[in-house]
């Protein structure tokens, strides 16, 4: 039997709509995040945006060509804890840490002041009711860094008022993170003193369970695993995730949880790592996406012109936070002393608005307090505010970099070019390489040049020891690319690696050699061996000399040794820039030892370098007085770095010969020696911040 035309089988089958197969859905879905943000970025948007935009076009308040399935809604929920544990993973704890007073006083005003005359304002104008009043309140008196690039463009993100803006945004997340917690609870059993005392006690719970058991579980793990690339990503996907479970049976909002554990995560994972880097990229290609997809899909344009609700509301919310936010700028500049300048730095940072706006509302929503009108009015508050914060940022940040009277020296390379010599039979070479990552600057254009010396008379086969040692080398890009830095290889043979070496350094005009040592002693070494004391021999740039016995992400403070008379050697506020940026990656305390001189002296001069940080200055008379400090008071989580001149250089002292071996008996078990740059006392000026 035979079919006719009429009677056989569409070959294409006409999908119906809304969409709901879900590899049409999940291929619309991936086109709006690519398409989305290329496109509102070309406006000057941030790319959230578009991303919302678009669900909201897609979604059933828009076309309805893409049904709001399970499938979206449960992934939208997973990218908004997802997205909560990225806010408090990127939180600057260190700037919170210099100065906390300043950055409470912000927190709280910059917090309370929205928050409590925006209730009041809220309930008034818009006649919400009181819990809606309070949680709507709460979503404004949050701030998100829109304009952060801004400050870090004119280079003023150590200015004391945005330090204060930075620092506190811990209080004002955290306090608008509370209040969805208390008002969604009481939305469902009603605002008793029962409810306060027990969201408080939730509270608590999750705050001491979450803050002190992850950090030590945590250094355990990245201490065993470290090599274990994706492990360490699942690692802290399972310890957010597990803090999002525990503050729903605390009967707390999971995004608290999630925002708890990136707060306790936060140390742990240094920016520019590669840790950070798959924890990035896994949220902004996939996860946070589809959180924005569901919040578009929630919007219904159409409320926008059914009525004046929705531009009422946004009008007012719009308002009102500016104005307060204004007002807490003005009053944290009367109480500190600020100028016009800053207080304006303040104010437009201060008005930026996304993240825990974005999750706070939309959970609103979901329990009912919110309804499409409030819905649609916060995320044309996201677009005014996208607009106004980096505007009234650039301009008074301007203002205030040309006003500035310290400022970095001229040409200091702030992405250095990096040297990494890398012995096939050597361990821990990823560590290595985490190490070198933490020295590149933000924009990360220059590669680290990694290298191996094959010697053809001690390979055996030197076809096949360059084979594996290429085999090494590709493990060590391949990481490098995970964390969007370029590195790039080179095999040499050479008799003598350590001229391979030191010609591999002038070719690639390194700023930086870094080299692995594994604290073992050779027949008739003088320092390390012969290979790395003839690399200090033939070099003047400066070498830092490695031993890792812990993964670097888990130090916990960062000892700096000063030998007497070090700070007049022609290398040493290159060595202390390149130091001070280590703690500032590492987000440890600074503790300096010197070693036979003054406290006072190398405090004044530690200031005169870029990036501003507290630091710990001592005095210690001896060198014995040295070791007995190290032991009695380093663990296995310190790191010990030691500014080391060459044998005979300024600053030199013989007792420097056995420190490594003294070092490598100490807890830490990890150690680096930074050996200055020599015979270039020009080049060191760039380093100073004044001019």
């Amino acid at each position: 039997m035979q079919l006719s035309w009429s009677e056989a089988p569409s070959v294409v089958a006409v999908p119906d709509v809304p969409l709901e197969e879900p590899v049409l859905v999940f291929t619309i879905a991936l086109a709006v995040f690519l398409v989305g943000p290329l496109v509102v970025r070309r406006l000057g948007q941030p790319g959230i945006v578009g991303v919302v935009l678009l669900g909201a076009i897609l979604g059933p308040g828009g076309t309805g060509l893409v049904a709001h399935s399970d499938a979206i809604v449960l992934l939208g929920e997973v990218g908004l804890i997802y997205l909560l544990f990225t806010v408090g993973l990127e939180l600057d704890l260190r700037q919170f840490s210099e100065d906390p007073s300043s950055a409470a006083l912000f927190g709280l005003v910059s917090f309370g002041l929205p928050f409590v005359v925006g209730t009041i304002a809220v309930i008034g104008l818009l006649g919400l009711d009181p819990l809606a009043g309070l949680l709507l309140a709460a979503v404004f008196a949050s701030h998100t860094l829109l304009a952060y690039p801004i400050v870090n463009q004119y280079d003023i993100t150590g200015n004391r008022a945005v330090t204060a803006v930075f620092g506190g945004i811990l209080f004002t997340d955290t306090l608008a993170l509370f209040v969805l917690a208390l008002v969604r609870s009481a939305a469902e059993t009603g605002l008793t003193a029962g409810v306060v005392v027990g969201k408080i006690v939730s509270l608590a719970v999750l705050l001491g369970g979450v803050w002190f058991v992850v950090p030590p579980v945590a250094r355990r793990f990245f201490r065993n695993f470290s090599e274990e690339s994706y492990f360490e990503f699942l690692f802290v996907a399972a310890v957010f995730f597990g803090a999002a479970s525990l503050a729903t049976l605390l009967d707390v909002a999971p995004i608290l949880g999630a925002f708890v554990a990136g707060l306790a995560l936060n140390r742990l994972i240094p920016q520019g790592g590669t840790l950070l880097s798959r924890i990035e990229f896994a949220g902004n290609a996939f996860f946070v996406p589809f959180f924005l997809l569901h919040v578009g899909m929630l919007v219904d344009a159409t409320v926008v012109f059914r009525g004046r609700r929705t531009l009422e509301v946004a009008a007012v919310i719009v308002g009102v936070m500016v104005a307060l936010k204004w007002l807490a700028a003005w009053l944290v500049t009367r109480v500190k002393g600020y100028t016009a300048d800053e207080r304006g730095v303040m104010f437009g940072l201060s008005i930026g608005q996304a993240a825990a706006a974005l999750a706070i509302t939309l959970i609103g929503y979901d329990v009912g307090l919110f309804d499409a009108a409030i819905l649609n009015a916060v995320v044309l508050m996201l677009l005014v505010t996208a607009v106004a914060s980096p505007w009234v940022t650039k301009r008074a940040g301007q203002r205030l970099a040309l006003a500035e009277d310290v400022e970095p020296g001229d040409g200091a390379p702030t992405d250095p070019r990096i040297l990494l010599p890398i012995s096939h039979t050597a361990d821990r070479q990823r560590q290595l390489l985490e190490l070198a990552l933490l020295f590149k600057g933000d924009e990360r254009e220059r590669p680290i040049h990694t290298l191996t010396v094959v010697r053809p008379d001690r390979s055996g086969d030197p076809d096949r020891a360059v084979d594996e040692a290429y085999d090494d080398l590709e493990e060590l890009t391949a990481a490098g690319s995970e964390a969007e830095v370029p590195v790039t290889s080179e095999i040499r043979v050479d008799h003598n690696p350590a001229s391979g070496i030191v010609r591999g350094a002038l070719e690639v005009q390194a700023d930086l050699l870094l080299l692995g040592w594994d604290a073992q002693r050779s027949l008739g070494q003088r320092l390390f061996g012969s290979v790395i004391d003839q690399v200090l021999e033939r070099t003047t740039d400066p070498v830092m000399v490695a031993r890792l016995g812990h993964p670097v992400n888990t130090t916990g403070r960062l000892f700096v040794v000063l030998p007497d008379g070090i700070d007049h050697h022609e290398g040493f506020f290159e060595s202390v820039a390149l130091l001070k940026r280590l703690a500032d990656r590492l987000g440890a305390p600074l503790i300096v030892l010197a070693v036979g001189g003054s406290a006072h002296q190398y405090e004044r001069l530690f200031a005169l370098v870029e990036p501003e940080l507290d630091a710990e200055f001592r005095e210690l008379h001896s060198w014995e007085a040295l070791h007995s400090t190290l032991e009695d008071e380093a663990t296995a989580d310190d790191l010990v770095s030691v500014i080391s001149s060459r044998p005979g250089s300024v600053g030199w002292h013989d007792q420097l010969r056995e420190l490594p071996y003294r070092l490598a008996a100490l807890p830490p078990g990890s150690f680096l020696l930074l050996h200055p740059r020599e015979d270039d006392p020009e080049y060191d000026r760039q380093f100073l911040r004044f001019k």
